[in-house]
């Protein structure tokens, strides 16, 4: 197994909406492999394929249930159903979130309560995630990277002129950046 460079907020791929997976196969599994290793090294809860600028719709995921149990798998050819998210302005202490893709920070961010996935696996096998909190945001970020998203596109306007801001000190705007997880010293 290897840990994949995971790209910037510029890279295009983070902003284009990823292709279905066509091909079940070695190259396919050895990408999932891929995947979950760099997702554990970041160390992140999730990973999407575009984040290793890989245009597909799939993403690895991890964490644990309410009840201390690993929760982790695989998510290809994902479509995603959400309940409303509550109106009002996101907790800090509570609802903020993260991405690989824009290290370092972290970003206040309303999300639906609960969301129901339903994928395939490696083996094409259907199933279906219904889930709440935590596991839910996971899902409705990773899903965002695969239609070309990031989280960054729904921050309010101030957190919104903050990334803005970060991004232009870094440099992060632009294609072909990309950090390797254990490798690189991404400090902000």
């Amino acid at each position: 197994m290897a840990i994949l460079p995971i790209c910037i907020k510029g890279e295009p791929v983070l902003h284009t909406p990823a292709a279905p997976v066509t091909e079940f196969d070695a190259e396919l599994r050895t990408l999932v492999e891929n995947m979950y290793e760099t997702m554990d090294a970041a160390p992140g809860v999730g990973l999407a394929a575009p984040q290793v600028g890989v245009g597909l719709r799939l993403f690895v995921y991890s964490y644990e249930t309410p009840e201390g149990e690993p929760w982790r798998g695989v998510a290809i050819n994902p479509t995603l159903l959400i309940s409303p998210a509550e109106p009002g302005e996101p907790d800090e202490d509570i609802e903020s979130e993260g991405c690989l893709s824009f290290p370092g920070e972290r970003f206040p961010l309303r999300r639906s309560e609960r969301a129901v996935l339903t994928a395939v696996d490696l083996d094409q096998k259907p199933f279906t995630l219904d889930v709440t909190g935590w596991r839910a945001r996971i899902l409705q970020h990773e899903y965002d990277h695969l239609d070309g998203y990031l989280y960054l596109d729904r921050l309010g306007a101030g957190d919104w002129k903050t990334q803005d801001r970060l991004t232009r000190k870094y440099r992060w705007g632009v294609p072909g950046l990309s950090w390797t997880p254990g490798v690189d010293d991404i400090d902000a």
